[in-house]
């Protein structure tokens, strides 16, 4: 039977089943999916051989790690049969917006409850992820969750005060890259390319940039030196930005995506 149950299986809980599988952390045989519909979890289980189960009992009984990925306002209306069908198990969500406390009370007889936070690099295999637990981690746990947050991509533990921060750096961060990115293909484009070349050149120098900056572990500023030479043409753009308060706008679109995170999770 399987150790390890999802309950929903869109495009998060794929990345997750593909990343372990890869990894080799679980055996297709170890995984089982469910979905109301049952459409996307047969889509699921044909194309990774995980099992799909026909209802939550057949999912949840013999499972010790219960991921949680459904639609989060399908919470609100979740079968309350789960407070008992999770009893004494590991409860994981990717519940976007919604608190340990609210997780709680959906299962309230979890040996623990553990919220996170992953971002759609995760697809993958690239993406960040942070996560809280309502109660310290067992060693056992503990491993657990860095196997599957693991594969796919970075895990970070923040106390749950910073999750709506995380949420707009991380969980909305990609969203603002895309659109830097879209930004620089249509200067490129105005600056005189064909809009496929720029667009390539555009996604590849953010790409080496990251990477640039992920293998040196240097600091952004540092490495942005590096390439601005007095009165140079690096400098010329830089000037600019700066005469735009480039720093002052991220400051603000991040702090509204965190307003509204808080929102979100206020009316949960």
């Amino acid at each position: 039977m399987a150790k390890l149950a999802f309950i929903g299986a869109g495009r998060m809980a794929s990345a997750i089943v593909d990343g372990l599988l890869a990894k080799k952390a679980f055996l297709a045989s170890e995984i089982a999916c469910y979905t109301a519909s049952g459409t996307s979890a047969a889509q699921l289980a044909q194309r990774t051989g995980i099992r799909k189960a026909e209802n939550l009992d057949a999912l949840l009984t013999e499972a010790d790690v219960v991921v949680v990925a459904f639609k989060p306002q399908h919470l609100a209306g979740a079968d309350a049969r789960l407070a008992d069908l999770t009893a004494g198990k590991l409860v994981i969500s990717v519940l976007a917006a919604k608190t340990l406390s609210r997780l709680h009370r959906t299962f309230p007889k979890a040996r623990n409850v553990i919220r996170t936070m992953p971002n759609t690099p995760a697809a993958i295999g690239a993406g960040v992820t942070g996560w809280c637990a309502h109660q310290p981690l067992l060693p056992t746990d503990r491993s657990t969750l860095s196997a599957l947050l693991g594969a796919i991509g970075l895990e970070i533990e923040v106390p749950e005060t910073q999750i709506d921060a995380l949420m707009a750096i991380s969980g909305c961060g990609p969203a603002f890259v895309f659109e830097f990115t879209a930004a620089l293909r249509e200067a490129g484009v105005a600056a005189g390319l064909e809009r496929d070349r720029a667009e390539k050149l555009a996604v590849y120098t953010m790409l080496g940039s990251a990477r640039l900056m992920a293998e040196t572990q240097s600091e952004p500023e540092a490495l942005r030196n590096q390439v601005t030479s007095p009165n140079g043409t690096t400098f010329a753009g830089l000037q600019r930005l700066a005469a735009r308060d480039f720093r002052g706008m991220i400051l603000e679109t991040v702090l509204a995506s965190k307003a509204r995170s808080e929102e979100l999770s206020r009316d949960t």
